[in-house]
């Protein structure tokens, strides 16, 4: 059952946009810019898809910062919850804005708007999604993310914020980064041989080596259906973002470390 089927609300129709490899500053400051659009109603629902390249991010959690150990990247210091992540090529990430919408009917009382729900539906969509690539996954006890089978690697990370019941932030899925640069941070305060990615684990889509850009279109669906939502996968042009990026590239959120 999704998101929005559990929460008793009717499936929406959304947008899933791919902004290729983007700075962290300039997503940063683009999910902000669509976070305020979205609270006015003045644009739907929208999945950004999107790759970075090398920089740290560390959340709300007060242990954050000490578990960097190699600062040789940028770092950014955000509002999402969680502890110390890195993001880098070949790692597919996802910064779902959505409204979240209270519930029509007394029970469940919380509709969309419960984030512990929200949390495991985007969960969901990362395990269809990479069970579509052969690869079987599985949630771990008492942690948030998408682990292997046998809970001893880490595939996925979850993050996320929410503003008047307006989200941002999101996942990060290793699909071939390259996990050595893990060791920069302890990820999430555990040790980066824990970090695995789909490339390791053999993964395949349509017989073919999975890679970020293979796997846009099948996220989108996927996590159309964890979030109750219906994504048309659609160019930055034709998604009505054009101008909130080009501001976002104008005026990107600075980073708090510089890189070297």
């Amino acid at each position: 059952m999704d998101f929005a089927s559990a929460a008793k609300l009717p499936i929406i129709d959304g947008q899933a946009v791919y902004l290729g490899r983007i700075d962290y500053g300039v997503a940063w400051k683009l999910q902000q810019l669509l976070v305020e659009q979205r609270q006015q109603g003045l644009l739907p629902d929208t999945l950004l898809l999107c790759e970075h390249s090398d920089v740290i991010t560390v959340g709300r959690r007060q242990t954050g910062q000490g578990n960097i150990i190699d600062r040789r990247f940028p770092v950014f210091e955000i509002e999402r919850g969680g502890d110390a992540t890195y993001h880098g090529p070949g790692q597919l990430v996802g910064y779902p804005i959505l409204a979240l919408r209270p519930s029509l009917d007394p029970a469940p009382a919380y509709g969309e708007q419960d984030l512990h729900g929200y949390l495991r539906a985007l969960e969901e969509g990362l395990l269809m999604l990479v069970s579509e690539c052969g690869v079987a996954c599985d949630r771990k006890p008492r942690y948030t993310g998408i682990w292997t089978a046998d809970h001893q690697g880490k595939l996925a990370s979850l993050g996320v914020a929410v503003r008047r019941w307006v989200t941002s932030h999101g996942f990060a899925l290793n699909v071939s980064t390259e996990l050595s640069r893990f060791f920069a941070i302890n990820p999430c305060g555990m040790q980066a041989q824990v970090m695995t990615s789909l490339q390791r684990l053999g993964a395949e889509l349509d017989g073919q080596a999975v890679s970020v850009e293979r796997l846009i279109e099948p996220c989108a669906r996927a996590m159309g259906r964890a979030l109750g939502r219906r994504f048309r996968l659609c160019a930055v042009a034709e998604s009505g973002l054009a101008a909130l990026v080009a501001e976002a590239e104008l005026h990107p959120e600075p980073s708090q470390t510089p890189n070297g």
